[in-house]
């Protein structure tokens, strides 16, 4: 299991407390907290570190690139917006630390510098690595977003991927809310939610759909692709990967490209491994979204995430409603384990939590960030079921005794 350490960096302080500051990644992991309390910057950290690793794995560059002054905080952090998060904005020594250990690498960012060993964590899943940010609604609302230059470089790729799933659509695909489809009219680059007796361009639809429509259409595009490729067992053979690592190289020889010309001709040149599992780092998938269609939308996700084992979904949230319903997905894999094949209690089952979305609690974590603090702890769990004691719950209770509050004086009228 890959596992991150950080401290002293952006809003996090002292880190995880338990386990020496590793906060492992678990098949399922969500990251809960108040607004600037460090769930995206973690987030976006084993974003970056995941792609580098499958980039050392692939060929594309050799560890002494990485290793080179400056290069993670002025080219690859910056990738999320991160290069201004060390210690050191001030010019007071770097007190950042960041250790990230994956399946194949051991990263280690101490003193200003980054050192790179490789590790023997047994079988690399060669990764389709997706980011889908919170600002993932203005793509849907304006009508042209392929013509806006955007500054995000993560966004940029969003947007890439995002046109890719549209151009791969055949038909209309059914939305996992309302009970609508989506259809992509290719001649006018449009996309229209289909109802019973309705039908309306997405760019005037609701918020919901316009959160929703990207995210949806993107995980379920990857992760069925990367499916699909994982079940085509042809590897790349000596000669070939030779070929591939000598292609690479002269690439970044080549004074005339610039780095993002480089980017793309490396990435051109690689698409010839066979991705075999899916990181969907989401950031608020709640967003806009009505209570029941979290649910609905949450039990997609952990679809995508079933497909195969060496997948992973990574959430950041506010909603209390997501933690809860991990926790009904949680209780069903336990009920599917035991029911076992008895088909009618299977039936019953898949009618409340579709069996594709059961989830093992051995395979989820959750952490809570505080912001005051710049700490991470990882949430209880009672039989596997994540603990109601979080910052979320509290914060509707904290509502409900507020209202306690005003009912006394009403009283004292």
């Amino acid at each position: 299991m890959s596992k991150i350490r950080v401290r002293y960096f952006g809003p996090i302080q002292e880190g995880y407390l338990d386990d020496n500051g590793w906060i492992e990644i678990s098949k399922t992991t969500i990251f809960i907290g108040n607004q600037g309390s460090g769930k995206s910057t973690i987030a976006k950290l084993i974003s970056t570190f995941t792609w580098i690793e499958k980039a050392l794995v692939r060929g594309d560059y050799d560890k002494k690139w990485f290793e080179r002054e400056s290069r993670l905080k002025n080219q690859y952090l910056n990738y999320h917006r991160l290069e201004n998060y060390f210690s050191n904005s001030d010019n007071a020594i770097d007190q950042t630390e960041i250790e990230y250990v994956g399946d194949a690498y051991h990263f280690t960012y101490k003193n200003g510098a980054l050192s790179v060993h490789e590790a023997s964590n047994g079988n690399y899943p060669l990764p389709q690595i997706m980011y889908i940010p919170a600002e993932r609604n203005f793509i849907a609302y304006v009508k042209s977003p392929k013509e806006l230059k955007l500054s995000s470089d993560s966004l940029k790729e969003f947007l890439t991927e995002f046109d890719n799933a549209k151009r791969a659509m055949q038909g209309s695909v059914e939305l996992p809310i309302n009970n609508v489809n989506i259809e992509y009219d290719k001649l006018n680059d449009i996309l229209n939610i289909k109802g019973v007796d309705y039908k309306v361009r997405l760019t005037d639809a609701s918020s919901g759909f316009q959160s929703l429509v990207p995210l949806f259409l993107v995980s379920d595009y990857l992760s069925k692709s990367v499916r699909k490729q994982s079940e085509n067992k042809e590897t790349m053979s000596a000669e070939e990967m030779d070929r591939f690592k000598k292609g690479a190289s002269e690439i970044w020889s080549n004074d005339s490209l610039t780095d993002e010309q480089k980017r793309l001709a490396i990435s051109a040149l690689s698409s010839k491994f066979n991705k075999t599992s899916f990181i969907n780092i989401i950031e608020e998938p709640e967003q806009n979204l009505f209570p029941a269609s979290q649910w609905q939308l949450l039990k997609s996700l952990l679809e995508f995430n079933n497909l195969n084992d060496g997948n992973k979904l990574i959430i950041t949230t506010h909603s209390p409603y997501i933690i809860n319903y991990l926790s009904i997905a949680i209780q069903a894999g336990y009920l599917k384990e035991i029911i076992g094949n008895n088909e009618v209690l299977s039936k019953k089952l898949n009618g409340i939590v579709p069996l594709k979305s059961t989830v093992n609690s051995n395979n989820v974590s959750v952490y809570q960030m505080d912001e005051r603090t710049g700490t991470v702890s990882k949430l209880d769990s009672y039989d596997g079921i994540p603990s109601d004691k979080n910052f979320l719950n509290k914060s509707l209770a904290e509502g409900n005794n507020l209202f306690d509050s005003l009912l006394e004086i009403e009283q004292e009228l």
